[in-house]
Formats: C-alpha cells, sequence, structure tokens
C-alpha cells in the first residue's frame, strides 16, 4: 500500500514507520527533516513544514494514497486543514487522538470506547476531542475515511514513563532516583496506570491500515496490564540497580505547588491521577495479533538503559530538580509545625 505519515519519527511514531518498511509498503514521511536519519533506507520523504498549508498542497500535488496518518495533529485548525489537503486523496486517514480524552472524573471502572469525552481540567485533551468530532462530521456529511486511534501513556527506549517530571523530560528524575535521592511520587503512589511500548502499539495500528471495517471508528490501543505508580518507580530503580525513596504528595498540592511552571492541573488531575483500566476487544477483534508483550518491568528497563549509555537523551533539568527539593524541604517543615 501508498502510505503517509505526517510526523513519523515520534515516539508513538517510529515503531509504525519501522514495521511499515520492514512489511514492504511504499512508505512516506511527510515532516521537516529533523529527526530522519535513523529511519529505515527505503521509506521516501516529503521534506516540508505541513502547517504551511500552500507549500504541503504543492509537495503533495498528484499525489494520493492508501492510508494517511496524522500523529501531530493537536488543535481542530490542523485537522481542518488535512481535510482540506487529503479529501479525495486518500481511502482512509488515521487520526492520533488521546485516552486523557475520557470522561473526568471516570463513570466506571472500565475504559471502552463508549466511554464519553469530557475532560474539565485538560486544555490538550478537550482539543483532541474537538478535532475527533470534527473529523466524524466530515465523515458523516463528506465520506471523509477518517479512524481515530486513542493511545494512553505509549512511550520507547527513550523515554521512561514517569508521573511527575519537568519540562526537559524523565532523565532528572532518573538522576535523583541513582542518586538516592527522595522522587516525588503523585498520591500514594497505588492509583494503576497503563503504559504501553511503542512496538506493541504499531501492531494494533498498523492492523487498522486498510482494514473497511475501522473506517467512521474509534480504538484505544494500550496494554492489558495496569500496575499501581509505585510499580512503575521501583522498575525504575531495579533497572538502576538502587533502592527507591519515594516522597508521596498529593496531586492537588502539586497542582497548586507548580503555579503556572508545570502544568500538573492537566498531566496529573487530568490524567495520572485517575486509575486507568482499558477494555481492548475492540482492536484485537479486528487486529487479532494485537499483543502487548513488552511487560512494564521490561519496556522500563530498556529505557533506562538506553538512557543511561546514550548522552543525548541525558537531559538534565536543574530547575525541576530545585523544584522537588523545595517541595519536600517544604512539606517536612509542615510535619514540624503540626501539633495536637
Amino acid at each position: 500500500m501508498k502510505i503517509l505519515l505526517i510526523g513519523g519519527t515520534g515516539t508513538i511514531s517510529m515503531a509504525i514507520t519501522e514495521r511499515l518498511a520492514k512489511q514492504g509498503h511504499e512508505l512516506y514521511l511527510l515532516n521537516r527533516g529533523n529527526r530522519n536519519e535513523k529511519v529505515p533506507e527505503n521509506v521516501k520523504f516529503i521534506v516540508c513544514d505541513i502547517s504551511d498549508e500552500q507549500a504541503a498542497a504543492k509537495a503533495l500535488d498528484g499525489m494520493e494514497f492508501d492510508c494517511v496518518g496524522e500523529f501531530i495533529g493537536f488543535v481542530p485548525e490542523q485537522v481542518k486543514r488535512d481535510f482540506r489537503l487529503f479529501n479525495g486523496k486518500t481511502k482512509q486517514y488515521i487520526y492520533i487522538s488521546s485516552a486523557s480524552a475520557y470522561i473526568k472524573p471516570q463513570e466506571g471502572y472500565v475504559i471502552t470506547e463508549e466511554t464519553p469525552l469530557d475532560n474539565p481540567y485538560w486544555e490538550y485533551s478537550r482539543n483532541k476531542k474537538a478535532c475527533e468530532e470534527y473529523l466524524l462530521e466530515r465523515f458523516r456529511k463528506d465520506g471523509f475515511p477518517v479512524t481515530i486511534v486513542r493511545p494512553s501513556h505509549t512511550y520507547d527506549e527513550r523515554s521512561v514513563p514517569l508521573g511527575v517530571h519537568g519540562s526537559k523530560g524523565s532523565y532528572q528524575v532518573v538522576k535523583r532516583i541513582k542518586e538516592g535521592k527522595p522522587v516525588i511520587i503523585h498520591g500514594d503512589g497505588s492509583s494503576l496506570w497503563t503504559i504501553t511500548h511503542n512496538s506493541d502499539f504499531a501492531v494494533g495500528y498498523t492492523g487498522l491500515i486498510g482494514a473497511p471495517e475501522a473506517i467512521g471508528e474509534a480504538f484505544h490501543i494500550t496494554s492489558d496490564i495496569s500496575v499501581p505508580w509505585n510499580v512503575i518507580y521501583k522498575a525504575i530503580a531495579d533497572a538502576l540497580g538502587v533502592e527507591l525513596k519515594p516522597y508521596y504528595v498529593s496531586s492537588d498540592m502539586l497542582a497548586d505547588l507548580s503555579g503556572n511552571k508545570y502544568d500538573y492541573i492537566g498531566g496529573l488531575l487530568g490524567d495520572k491521577t485517575v486509575s486507568v483500566v482499558f477494555d481492548n476487544s475492540k482492536i484485537k477483534k479486528l487486529v487479532p495479533e494485537f499483543e502487548c508483550k513488552v511487560t512494564p518491568q521490561e519496556g522500563i528497563k530498556m529505557a533506562v538503559d538506553y538512557i543511561m549509555s546514550h548522552s543525548e537523551c541525558r537531559n538534565e533539568d536543574e530547575d525541576f530538580d530545585r523544584f522537588c527539593d523545595s517541595v519536600i524541604e517544604s512539606m517536612e517543615k509542615a510535619k514540624e509545625c503540626f501539633t495536637w
């Protein structure tokens, strides 16, 4: 099949690019060319910034596709642009939404694709919902062949999955654990979370390409395993061969203390604070080969090992380190001041 991925080198999309290339599809990546050096040799490139719609239309002139995959569409204006660019030029358009768009607080224990979308805490999630609504309207009114995919916390070897981190990624938390410093975990670490390795996600995603039954439908693609945050952080410490020293702070407190510096209202209260357990029966029915084989412990060890052996992944974040120390110091002082 002739397939175009918008992006194609990110955390979610790189594994999809590699899998489609290995399967021998005629694969194109449309991106700015900043990270294409690690892409398989048989992949073709359309180097341009899709936000420049006129330039993108010129670069895509005369081209049609069996499938277009959108990985960097975050607001309705971007998917409206895609509709203008690809309507009548693709047999399928797969949009990456987000499982964070599901209702918060949850109405039930297990999340299905029928769970309502309503996240009052996070603008990111509300924008994803708005994108979905626009695309499904185009499907109903114009026959635009959209398929919606909702990932939960998907990761690869370049980033360790975390609940509380700074603006420069996961390494500073890994560094604190390695150095034996206390590490902030939101809540008491007992809420359940689902992390999905991108190599497993790619199996579900690629299985939807070319499937007529997927048109006009939404699917989440996640692991069936939900584990407490305590297990996730302990797996990081185990991979480093050190003892974990957790320091528990409520998500509400972290949101208040971080102010505008870190988006813990959206990222915690609107996402990672809430236990998530997903029913993946819909994707498994259409893509029987989909199975998450990488356990949280295995995936975290792979990520920790990769980061510790690749200096470009070790981005120190002194501001976040000071934030953690300040929060912990303040909490300890509050304990000292409290008397019955």
